[in-house]
């Protein structure tokens, strides 16, 4: 017979449900360090990752947040080869040596160039076009006309060895940078010696100026931008080795439901066969999802089921729990295994309540889906109002493009809509414009929220945090402001004043 004394355990509380208690404060909020770890490996400057989904992070996205001091995860809706090469995107964009680079060999001609100069300011020429071949040049838009026709040849137009700003592997960043500056050249490449001269690397004075422009970068040790990305059950071995050859900083195991026998064996596939490769994990809203998980070997663990803007989990299976509860029963069962709330994130309020009730970092999906490094699509409504579009990976859309299998669904054919059965739906949110002004609103609630609670980082503030339970209506009302809104704030929504 069952217990019914067991039946309902504790009280579910969302953001909304809570405040933090102001007490006495030193603190400068501009003053704060908001850096964070979010796996043993590796550290953010800001708390935030960007949400593996198709309207919200591929690599446009991830450099613009990883320049901010975030991680973006490349969603996983396009083939293997596809997601590795949006890694790479992110890889090449800003680096200290980069290696393996583009190249051409002599043979081709300025039209194979013209196609690689729309992302690359120059080209090493290698005698047989690989990326360790012999240098024999280098090829800039400056050393030919762009109306010189298209089937000339390289070799006649490049700048030839004896003319570049030649230097040898092992020589440090440092010293690299230096021959930069000396040089006035925007281009050091790095040979094996003066016999062979095969190309092993090269250092470019554009990311000189990154590094000036972003200092707060997050970046791997040999100096380039960091990047996850999704990995899921159906496609894991040949997904996870192609984007380990890309050199992804962390794998995302992304599923609706983690603690699963299918995610625990992917985390111990992924681990046994990558040992060197963090592995993050989800989702899970229970502490014996958390533990499960971290007995599998994940490195760090996605907590939120069904908190999303676009998630509709809650009342199509009548699953989840309220995600300020979740968070903080996950993270006492954590240990020092770095939790990431992910989903709920309204306001930046809801981050410095999610990293106050322990989490390491935020996942933001909603927020960032109206940036314009966001790859969903635009649309200008009849009075000029612009959107863009963001959908669930669960909703019909996604699914029908490769998420199914993310809720363990495996449908294919002419009817496969109808058989779906979707969680999350797809719809639209305002355009916001770039995404660095949107997260420097965030980080600075996040920062007030600090100097609120007298704390000068997130282990302080973590430690400090007491929260005070709002759990009726009339104080959400109260939180919010009570007056017809006439100009937007950067970090409030015009519509949001109706509650």
């Amino acid at each position: 017979m069952a217990d019914h004394n067991n039946k309902f355990k504790g009280v579910g509380l969302t953001y909304d449900d809570i405040l933090l208690k102001v007490q006495y404060s030193d603190i400068d909020p501009s003053k704060v360090n908001v850096e964070t770890r979010i796996t043993k490996n590796i550290r953010l400057k800001v708390p935030i990752l960007s949400a593996a989904m198709d309207t919200v992070t591929e690599s446009k996205m991830a450099i613009a947040l990883a320049l901010e001091g975030g991680l973006g995860v490349i969603h996983r809706n396009m083939s293997p080869q596809q997601q590795a090469a949006e890694v790479r995107n992110v890889k090449r964009f800003e680096s200290g040596f980069v290696e393996n680079p583009l190249t051409l060999s002599l043979s081709k001609t300025l039209a194979d160039a013209r196609v690689i100069n729309k992302k690359y300011s120059g080209i090493p020429i290698t005698d047989d076009g690989s990326a360790n071949g012999k240098l024999v040049g280098l090829l800039t838009s400056k050393d030919y006309y762009f109306d010189d026709p298209d089937e000339h040849l390289i070799k006649d137009y490049m700048t030839p060895f004896k003319d570049l700003v030649i230097d040898y592997e092992g020589i440090t960043l440092d010293d690299a940078n230096k021959r930069l500056k000396e040089s006035k050249k925007g281009m050091v490449l790095l040979i094996n010696n003066d016999t062979e001269q095969r190309l092993m690397s090269l250092v470019c004075r554009k990311d000189l100026e990154k590094n000036y422009l972003y200092p707060n970068a997050c970046k791997d040790k040999n100096k380039r931008l960091r990047v996850a990305a999704a990995v899921g059950p159906s496609d894991l071995e040949v997904r996870s080795a192609l984007l380990i050859q890309a050199k992804v900083d962390a794998l995302v195991i992304d599923t609706a439901h983690g603690y699963t026998k299918n995610v625990l064996d992917c985390i111990k596939l992924l681990k046994d066969n990558y040992p060197d490769t963090e592995v993050i994990a989800g989702n899970v809203a229970t502490p014996e999802g958390v533990k499960g998980l971290i007995d599998a070997g994940a490195d760090a663990i996605k907590v939120g089921i069904g908190p999303g803007a676009i998630c509709t989990t809650r009342v199509i299976a009548g699953v989840g729990v309220p995600q300020a509860t979740a968070v903080f029963d996950c993270v006492r069962s954590a240990g020092d295994v770095p939790i990431i709330a992910d989903g709920g994130i309204k306001y930046s309020g809801d981050i410095a309540k999610a990293i106050g009730l322990g989490a390491c970092a935020v996942m933001i999906g909603s927020l960032f889906a109206g940036t314009d490094e966001a790859p969903g699509e635009t649309y200008i409504t009849e009075d000029h109002r612009v959107f863009k579009s963001y959908r669930g990976m669960g909703s019909i859309g996604a699914m029908q493009s490769g998420s199914a299998d993310r809720y363990f669904q495996k449908v294919s054919g002419s009817k496969m809509s109808q058989k779906l059965v979707p969680e999350g739906i797809e719809g639209m949110v305002p355009a916001i414009g770039p995404l660095k002004d949107h997260v420097y609103q965030l980080i600075g609630g996040l920062r007030q929220a600090m100097g609120y609670c007298g704390a000068i980082n997130i282990k302080k503030f973590q430690e400090k945090t007491v929260f005070i339970r709002s759990t009726t209506g009339s104080a959400l009302k109260e939180s919010h402001p009570r007056v017809p809104l006439v100009k937007r704030a950067p970090n409030y929504p015009m519509d949001d004043n109706q509650i």
